[in-house]
């Protein structure tokens, strides 16, 4: 079953991202997908066409992880606070 995911990303990275997407004729919510399941180790490799990820992508993830309190809400809003000051 599909769902809906937003994600908010540099517009630079996004522009790349479907440009790559293209030009492999695959779509970017795919190529999204394929790294998300070899990242958690989800999903049944016999029905997923592999695919290689690239450096550009690696270099997406950043490995770190946040504290268990936080809080994205309250820091996303800090962030616009200060952003239209």
């Amino acid at each position: 079953m599909d769902t809906k995911l937003t994600l908010k990303l540099d517009k630079i990275v996004i522009e790349k991202a479907k440009e790559y997407a293209a030009s492999h004729k695959r779509s970017l919510s795919a190529i999204i997908e394929s790294y998300l399941q070899s990242l958690t180790g989800i999903g049944d490799t016999d029905n997923i066409e592999e695919i290689e990820i690239t450096p550009f992508v690696r270099s997406m993830s950043s490995g770190s992880k946040l504290p268990p309190d936080f809080d994205d809400k309250k820091e996303y809003r800090s962030h616009l606070e200060e952003k239209y000051k």
